[in-house]
């Protein structure tokens, strides 16, 4: 039986390839998409979001728009990724537009109701801000009891992208990820950029999902091959011509663990230091007595990781 999940995003480039791992991966029923202020303002999020669920094809599942800001903040103290030129980001991704419309009700509603409706069922994929998340958390107490598993795409270890210290989904509203990482959360598995930078994809492995011919393979084409253009020019792998997807990642993990190594660790996240704000604390050497809180990704397998993708995205047997 498919395992259920429901994706909360900040869509963006490595967001869309994640839906679409996510939405067609037959081991997984993907229930619903959630949008949050991230990447690029919440509701370019939702637009994208729905613009590539019709894309390909899934355009049956639903769409519910989050908050429009940090749960403290005004909003990031520094601009976005996407205004970097070039960026890993666009405002409105190169597909047409949706047919389809948003849900009437917020992400944050929507995540407390369903959970609620459905204990111990459902994972919950967030790979954007936890602003949503730690709003669904103030609606319902129960909420974090109520998932089957979360999964995080955040945090660093020994890498880092938006400061010195702190990966951006992090970064982008610490108060809000320190929420979630205290919740009573059944399991919650962290992947960082640590793990994510060892699962790059190649220009030329850009070429190989093109020439599978689908409208998923052709899109995380140009995709991966935008962000590879930002990481050159921004800031370099180390591996010529490559780039992480650092969002889709994480449901490769949910279909494939081995997909991820991982390490059962304390986490929790810096909201006050001055150069360290959203910082993810990993005492990976048990240097306090905090309890483990999190399964850490500290590594991935790169082969296995593109293996997944381009089988998701190949053509349907007949």
């Amino acid at each position: 039986m498919p395992r259920k999940l429901i994706l909360d995003c900040d869509t963006g480039t490595d967001d869309a390839i994640a839906m679409m791992l996510a939405a067609l991966h037959p081991a997984l029923e993907l229930l619903a998409v959630t949008t949050v202020n991230g990447n690029v303002e919440v509701a370019r999020c939702t637009d994208n979001s729905l613009r590539t669920l019709d894309w390909i094809g899934r355009g049956d599942i639903p769409v519910y728009e989050g908050l429009a800001r940090p749960i403290i903040r005004g909003d990031f103290p520094v601009p976005r990724a996407v205004n970097r030129n070039p960026g890993v980001h666009m405002e409105t991704l190169p597909l047409p537009p949706a047919r389809q419309a948003k849900q009437p009700l917020s992400a944050p509603e929507f995540l407390a109701r369903a959970f609620r409706e459905a204990p111990g069922e459902i994972v919950l994929v967030a790979v954007g801000p936890l602003s949503n998340l730690a709003a669904a958390m103030a609606l319902d107490p129960d909420f974090p009891r109520h998932t089957a598993e979360l999964i995080i795409m955040g945090g660093a270890v020994e890498k880092s992208n938006v400061t010195p210290s702190a990966e951006f989904n992090i970064w982008a509203d610490p108060e809000g990820a320190a929420v979630v990482l205290a919740g009573d959360y059944p399991k919650i598995t962290l992947v960082p950029l640590d793990a994510t930078h060892q699962a790059l994809v190649s220009l030329a492995q850009c070429e190989e999902l093109r020439a599978l011919g689908t409208n998923a393979g052709k899109a995380a084409a140009d995709l991966v091959a935008f962000r590879i253009a930002g990481y050159e020019a921004n800031q370099p792998t180390g591996t010529p011509r490559t780039a992480p997807v650092h969002d889709a990642l994480c449901i490769a993990a949910l279909v494939d663990p081995s997909v991820i190594t991982t390490k059962f660790v304390n986490v929790v996240v810096e909201t006050r230091g001055e150069f360290t704000i959203g910082r993810t604390v990993v005492d990976h050497e048990k240097r306090t007595k905090r309890a483990p809180n999190c399964h850490v990704a500290f590594g991935a397998d790169r082969e296995a990781f593109f293996a997944l993708l381009k089988a998701t995205f190949a053509p349907s047997a007949p």
